[in-house]
C-alpha cells in the first residue's frame, strides 16, 4: 500500500479485508500484539486506546444537549463555516446515504447531518450532537484520530477500536485557524464501506482546506494591529504571524522567541544561553550564530540586540492562557490551550515555564470540579494520564469507565515496570 493513510489499496476486496481485521483486532484485545496487515496508524491508534482505558465494548458519551449545546456551537469558530461544509458535503451526504459530522478539537461532535435513516442508526451508537468521540474516549474512529494526530485519516470497519463502530467506515481532516494554525476541530464524512475509497480521504482533506481559507477571509486584519502573533502552545515549531507573513520557526529559534516575548525589554546574551542550554560548554559563539540565522528569517527590523528584544508588539498564545487564568476565566484558558508549550524542548527555561502554565491550568480545573472542564483536560492527549484530574473527575462524575481509568493509573503508578502492550 502506497499511503498508510488510505484504508484500502485499489483492487482490495472490502469483505476479505474486514475478515481480516476482526481477527486481528480480536487478537489484539486479547493479548495485546497487533499483527499484519493492520495499518501502523491504526495499530498506534489501537495501542493508545487502551493506554487511554477505552473498552472495546464500550460506547460514546452525550456531554452537551439542548440549551448548552446551543449555546456552545453559536460561538464556535467552526459555526462560520457550517454553510461552506453544507454546500459542498450536503448533497453527497444525503445521495449517498452518508453523514457529514464536524467536531471541536476535544472530539465532542457539534453537527451530524445528512441521510435520515443513516442518522437514525447512528444515533444507536451515539454519534450525535453533543457526544464526545474524541480518540482518547471512543478508541480509533476518524473525527477523534484526526484530531488526536492532527492530519487526515480514514477508519475502515474493524479498523475502529470500539465494537459496535466498525460496521461503519469514514474520513476526516482537521481545520485549523489560519492565523495561528491551532486546531478548531475537524470535519468527517461517515457511512458505509464505500467510503473506503481514496477519494473520500482526499475530499474531506479539500473540504478541510476550503474551510480555512474561508475563515481566513472573515477574519480580516484588525485595523490599527501592528504586533505579532506566536503560536506555541502543542506544537513543537512555533508559528510567527508577522507583517502579513506566517514564518514556521525551528525548534531552536521557536525557543528563542518564547523567551523574548517573556521579556520585551530584552534579554542579555548570557541570560540567553544559561536560558536556552543545560550544557554549559555550549559557548557564546553558538548562540550568536543561532541568533544571526534567526534574523535572517525574521528581518534586521523585528529582531534587535544589546539586549536580544523583538522590536514589535508580541502576542502568544501562552499569554492569552495566563491572562484568562489570572482572571479566573478558567473555560477561556483551558479553550486556548492548544497543548503544552514546545512538548519536546528541554531547553531549561521552556521547560520550567511549560510545567508552570500546565500546573496552573490544572490545579485551577481541580479548583473548579466542573465535570466538562476536567474530562476536556482528561481526554486530552496531554491529559490521558494525569492520575490528579482523573481522580477530580471521579468526584465530579462517577461513571464506570472514569472509575476504571483511575483504577489502571493507580495499578500503573504501583507497578510502573509493568506490561506493555506489544
Amino acid at each position: 500500500m502506497t499511503d498508510p493513510w488510505v484504508a484500502l489499496e485499489p483492487g482490495a476486496d472490502p469483505a476479505e479485508r474486514i475478515r481480516i481485521l476482526q481477527r486481528a483486532h480480536e487478537t489484539f484485545t486479547e493479548i495485546g500484539t497487533v499483527p499484519r496487515p493492520v495499518r501502523g496508524v491504526v495499530a498506534d491508534s489501537w495501542r493508545r486506546s487502551v493506554r487511554a482505558g477505552v473498552r472495546p465494548d464500550g460506547t460514546a458519551s452525550i456531554e452537551l444537549t439542548d440549551s448548552d449545546l446551543g449555546a456552545y456551537r453559536a460561538e464556535h469558530p467552526l459555526t462560520r463555516v457550517m454553510p461552506l461544509f453544507r454546500e459542498l458535503m450536503g448533497t453527497f451526504a444525503s445521495d449517498g446515504r452518508h453523514l457529514l459530522a464536524v467536531c471541536d478539537v476535544h472530539g465532542r461532535l457539534l453537527w451530524v447531518e445528512g441521510h435520515e435513516s443513516t442518522r437514525r442508526q447512528a444515533g444507536q451508537m451515539n454519534f450525535v450532537p453533543g457526544a464526545r468521540w474524541a480518540e482518547s474516549a471512543v478508541g480509533t474512529n476518524a473525527p477523534g484520530t484526526a484530531v488526536a494526530m492532527n492530519r487526515p485519516v480514514q477508519v475502515f470497519a474493524a479498523e475502529h477500536f470500539i465494537r459496535r463502530v466498525q460496521p461503519w467506515t469514514c474520513a476526516a481532516a482537521p481545520v485549523h485557524d489560519p492565523r495561528t494554525g491551532r486546531v478548531l476541530g475537524a470535519v468527517d464524512i461517515t457511512g458505509g464501506d464505500g467510503l473506503a475509497h481514496p477519494h473520500s480521504l482526499g475530499f474531506v482533506q479539500a473540504v478541510a482546506r476550503a474551510a480555512e481559507s474561508h475563515l481566513a477571509l472573515l477574519a480580516p486584519e484588525r485595523p490599527g494591529a501592528r504586533g505579532s502573533e506566536l503560536a506555541v502552545l502543542g506544537r513543537d515549531e512555533a508559528l510567527l504571524t508577522t507583517g502579513g507573513r506566517r514564518i514556521r520557526l525551528s525548534r531552536r529559534h521557536s525557543e528563542i522567541l518564547v523567551l523574548l516575548s517573556r521579556h520585551p525589554e530584552g534579554l542579555t546574551g548570557q541570560e540567553l544561553l544559561c536560558a536556552l542550554y543545560e550544557d554549559e560548554s555550549v559557548t557564546p559563539v553558538t548562540l550568536r550564530a543561532e541568533l544571526a540565522r534567526l534574523r535572517q528569517v525574521l528581518g534586521p527590523e523585528l529582531l534587535a540586540s544589546r539586549p536580544y528584544r523583538i522590536t514589535t508588539p508580541l502576542e502568544s498564545d501562552v499569554a492569552v492562557v495566563e491572562r484568562q487564568l489570572a482572571a479566573g476565566a478558567v473555560t477561556h484558558a483551558l479553550t486556548a490551550y492548544a497543548g503544552p508549550l514546545l512538548p519536546t524542548s528541554q531547553a531549561p527555561a521552556v521547560v520550567r515555564h511549560r510545567r508552570r502554565l500546565a500546573d496552573g491550568l490544572r490545579a485551577a480545573l481541580i479548583a473548579r470540579r466542573d465535570p466538562d472542564l476536567l474530562a476536556n483536560w482528561a481526554h486530552a492527549p496531554w491529559g490521558e494520564d494525569d492520575l490528579d484530574v482523573w481522580r477530580a473527575l471521579a468526584t465530579a462524575r462517577p461513571t464506570a469507565a472514569v472509575r476504571a481509568r483511575v483504577s489502571a493509573l493507580e495499578s500503573e503508578l504501583a507497578a510502573p515496570n509493568g506490561w506493555e502492550h506489544a
